[in-house]
């Protein structure tokens, strides 16, 4: 099996879609921080870059809708500071 370039971001999303999902279950970051937010959105674009190259429908959803809503979580914490 060859590995290209878009395969590793591709790993490297996963890897930092699970570390963060651990990271929470260990109470070491919570769901309305902003980096919380930020770690799944940085995941769910590497991920969906390497589909780009290698297209999966399932996964593709999947990955787009954990990025929107990644991406609502950021802008609900930028307009919740925004108010104080």
């Amino acid at each position: 099996m060859t590995y290209a370039w878009y395969d590793i971001l591709g790993t490297v999303g996963v890897a930092v879609i699970i570390v963060t999902y651990v990271l929470l279950q260990w109470g070491k970051v919570r769901s309305e921080q902003l980096v919380y937010s930020l770690l799944n959105a940085v995941g769910a674009t590497l991920i969906l870059i390497s589909l780009y190259f290698d297209f999966n429908f399932p996964s593709f959803v999947v990955e787009f809708f954990w990025l929107l809503i990644s991406l609502f979580g950021i802008g609900k914490y930028v307009v919740g500071t925004k108010g104080t």
